[in-house]
């Protein structure tokens, strides 16, 4: 055999790039039938071989604004800014059980797909990102509620309406920067997964979902808008329900949470991503 009989099979070498620049939007717009149909995939198990399917969208703050409005509103009594409490509830449950399925779901992505990840090579940040867009669904479901419920007890949104998409994001940028921590120490500590309901029921009793944020003395607020859901639920209350406007320093604080979160979770997943497949 001679070396023109040879043939070379050449060799693709993947490698991570430096700092942020390692979101290589491009990539991700060329995989984004794969984005499509984990997103169809997760709405779709969820769902699968269920009496009530998509209800359960419905039914699960439905039920927790009841049993909200029968304790906190009738019993404890706790101040709802003029709003009915069921409404007023509700309407912070919206974004939260959002928020909350979402950071779930993409906090055990990785470890969910690590037959997918040891195989094929495709952007990471697919498998996390999957989880919060189809969190959406349930969210478009759930708002619809609200719309009936304001209706019959006759109040309109004013014009912050227009900021209501503003808030959605926080939200879904809130949940996938958590988000990418968990999923990525989810890979080397599988406790974590142990570790998220716990935490996320601590982070609703933290949030203003129960109650409102004008409880907190005023010289703690600017403290506790460091929870970025803090801005999230005061925004959507605003926006929807007519409530005076929130405190915008609150809302800028808790708007910066949010790009530090996903920021540093961009950079610790990026950082962690070359080690998933040899460990998962």
């Amino acid at each position: 055999m001679n070396d023109s009989e040879i043939s070379i099979n050449p060799t693709l070498i993947i490698e991570t790039k430096k700092g942020l620049r390692w979101i290589n939007f491009r990539e991700l717009w060329h995989y984004r039938e794969l984005l499509f149909f984990l997103v169809w995939r997760s709405v779709g198990v969820r769902y699968r071989q269920s009496m009530i399917g998509a209800g359960w969208a419905i039914i699960q703050p439905l039920m927790t604004m009841a049993v909200f409005t029968v304790i906190f509103g009738r019993f404890a009594k706790i101040p709802s800014d003029g709003i009915p409490y069921p409404i007023f509830s509700y309407c912070a449950l919206l974004p939260w059980t959002y928020f909350s399925r979402s950071l779930s779901g993409s906090s055990d992505s990785l470890v969910g797909a690590q037959n997918l990840i040891t195989k094929v090579y495709f952007p990471r940040l697919i498998l996390p990102l999957s989880d919060v867009l189809s969190g959406l669904v349930d969210f478009v479901i759930a708002f619809f509620i609200l719309i009936l419920m304001m209706f019959w007890y006759g109040i309109a949104p004013n014009w912050g309406v227009l900021l209501l998409p503003l808030f959605i994001l926080m939200s879904m940028v809130t949940a996938l920067g958590t988000g990418l921590w968990l999923t990525a120490l989810n890979v080397k500590y599988r406790d974590i997964k142990f570790v998220v309901p716990f935490f996320v029921q601590v982070w609703m009793y933290g949030s203003p979902v129960i109650y409102s944020s004008t409880m907190i003395p005023e010289q703690f607020r600017s403290l506790y808008a460091l929870n970025p859901m803090v801005g999230v639920i005061e925004g959507f209350r605003w926006a929807l329900v007519g409530k005076p406007a929130p405190d915008w320093t609150m809302i800028a604080v808790s708007s910066t949470v949010v790009g530090i979160m996903l920021s540093s979770g961009l950079l610790y997943f990026r950082k962690m991503e070359k080690t998933f497949a040899d460990i998962i």
